[in-house]
């Protein structure tokens, strides 16, 4: 499911926001590792999770770890002045 609703500052970092993301994901084996075992089953389809926790590049692969094991997800950052911005678009 794709959500249109969304409000970033720029959408224009997304492209430096994922380069960002793909350098986080090996710092964050366990992730990955969860991706790698239980990605193709998708444990989480039909589990519909929020979350409200400051919007940084390591949460941007939660929440993409969470989708990819078949959640879906809708984020909102806690707090302004700690959101990376290319994080979030």
């Amino acid at each position: 499911m794709e959500f249109k609703d969304y409000k970033v500052a720029d959408i224009n970092l997304a492209d430096w926001g994922r380069k960002e993301i793909i350098l986080a994901q090996a710092e964050m084996p366990a992730l990955m590792k969860l991706r790698e075992r239980y990605g193709e089953e998708k444990p989480l389809k039909g589990a519909k999770i929020m979350g409200c926790i400051h919007m940084t590049i390591q949460t941007a692969v939660l929440i993409e770890t969470l989708v990819e094991l078949g959640a879906e997800v809708r984020w909102s950052s806690c707090n302004i002045f700690s959101t990376q911005d290319h994080a979030a678009a």
